[in-house]
């Protein structure tokens, strides 16, 4: 979408920093992509035939469109903080396979309706965020109402019903139609919204870690924050409902978490304040227990989803760092990919990584090393850094661990002849830092572990799959 990066930006990228102007052309090129996508969506609606997309749908959509279009015009910063919040990647994907008609991937003609359905929520979250004035009438479905970024309405019936919505000078009502009076809140400054009614489920928003950006939204209410399929793969649990206990523990971990990043290097803070759009809370991760285990934890990424990192609550912030470092590596290496294409290998699952159990295609192995080398980098500066001794054990012993997994699958990256000259670079780079971390070693307790676990895993690995 837009020209590829410089030479010194790549190379940045492939030792895992970035400065904030590299970062941001990954974001633009993503934000660019996003903008496509919805008018893609428009488009493939209109040329849909009438029996998925019928006429009185499509006049619906081009009147949410027409909404989005004068809130733009009033503030397009607020318009964009809806359009492209992560999650709604993930519903425009789904609306086009809706629309592309019957076969792999496409939803149900009820599914569907659904989906289109949930635009007009985005033109009215967009308007209001604007502060533009306006009535109109949104379909809840399951039970709920979202408003993206804002907050949803719980109605007083799980299946679908309609909900007339009203906002004018900060104050938003909504009127269940199947029960109970209107419901009332209001707009902050901040972008944030609250109510007295409890049937108001509001996006927790955490704070900025950097002057001069905004809050983090914990989107726990968006209904495509996962794929809707339930129990997600390679041990992701699915995503979960907030309480009030859980609220306070997310703040507060979140509060704890910017001292930390610095540690690792003020480019880890970078990341998280550049890339990190909203978190989407997970479970706790499947076999952990029917209470769960505070110490077990899952996370994840979803292409389609930039800047959304989906986690269970990290026992410590140390951990929830650790979690941010990790998985904004994913986010960055995927824009990476999109923007510059990095190698030409097939997706033949055929490669052993230490981290999983199963064999893994070309850019799953490059992923995967990427963030644990991350990891490595980012444990290390802990350790380097950190003034407990406990906290040191911790880090000198995941750095170990990394680093140890990290070296078990360079071979495999750099020995590609399917490398274009991008992706050469790229892992250069990679391997250029895994040997400068050999300038601080762990202690040799911690090496020695982290040898034995690699090994061990390669054994049990090859038995599994085969050498």
């Amino acid at each position: 979408m837009i020209p590829p990066l410089p030479d010194h930006m790549l190379r940045q990228l492939g030792r895992t920093e970035g400065d904030a102007d590299t970062l941001r052309v990954l974001v633009r090129d993503q934000d660019t992509r996003r903008l496509v996508l919805l008018r893609a969506l428009l488009d493939a609606a209109g040329a849909a035939p009438t029996t998925v997309c019928p006429p009185r749908a499509l006049d619906r959509l081009r009147q949410d469109w027409a909404l989005l279009e004068k809130a733009d015009r009033a503030d397009r910063t607020a318009v964009r903080t809806v359009l492209l919040h992560p999650l709604v990647g993930p519903w425009a994907q789904r609306c086009l396979r809706g629309l592309a008609g019957p076969g792999p991937g496409s939803g149900t003609a009820p599914e569907l309706r659904a989906d289109l359905d949930h635009l007009s929520a985005l033109a009215a979250a967009a308007a209001i965020r604007a502060g533009i004035p306006f009535t109109t009438r949104l379909t809840a479905h399951d039970g709920l109402l979202p408003l993206p970024t804002l907050g949803a309405l719980r109605t007083a019936h799980e299946a679908s019903g309609t909900v007339d919505v009203t906002f004018r000078e900060g104050e938003l009502t909504l009127h269940d139609l199947s029960a109970g009076p209107p419901l009332v809140a209001r707009t902050h400054p901040d972008g944030t919204t609250g109510s007295a009614d409890p049937r108001w489920l509001p996006v927790l928003a955490l704070p900025a870690v950097q002057h001069g950006i905004g809050p983090v939204p914990l989107d726990d209410v968006d209904p495509y924050r996962t794929d809707g399929r339930g129990p997600q793969p390679h041990g992701l649990s699915t995503a979960t409902r907030v309480d009030d206990h859980a609220r306070k523990t997310w703040a507060e971990s979140w509060a704890a978490v910017a001292p930390l990043l610095r540690i690792g290097g003020e480019h880890r803070l970078t990341e998280v304040a550049v890339l990190l759009r909203c978190l989407v809370p997970l479970g706790p991760p499947p076999g952990s227990g029917p209470a769960g285990d505070s110490a077990a934890h899952c996370s994840g990424t979803r292409r389609e989803a930039f800047g959304a990192v989906l986690s269970s609550r990290p026992a410590t912030p140390a951990h929830f760092a650790s979690t941010l470092v990790h998985e904004l590596q994913h986010t960055k290496l995927s824009a990476l990919c999109a923007l510059v294409p990095l190698h030409h290998e097939d997706a033949e699952p055929r490669h052993f990584a230490p981290w999983r159990p199963d064999p893994r295609p070309f850019d799953g192995l490059l992923q995967g090393a990427y963030s644990h080398l991350a990891l490595a980098d980012y444990w290390q500066r802990f350790a380097l850094g950190a003034r407990r001794v406990t906290h040191r054990g911790l880090a000198w012993a995941e750095h170990a661990r990394c680093r140890e997994q990290v070296g078990a699958v360079l071979p495999a990256l750099a020995g590609s002849a399917a490398l274009t000259r991008e992706g050469r670079m790229l892992v250069n780079e990679m391997i250029a830092l895994y040997h400068r971390l050999d300038h601080c070693p762990p202690p040799a307790g911690h090496l020695a572990r982290a040898e034995a676990y690699v090994a061990t895993t390669k054994v049990i690995w090859q038995q599994r799959n085969g050498p």
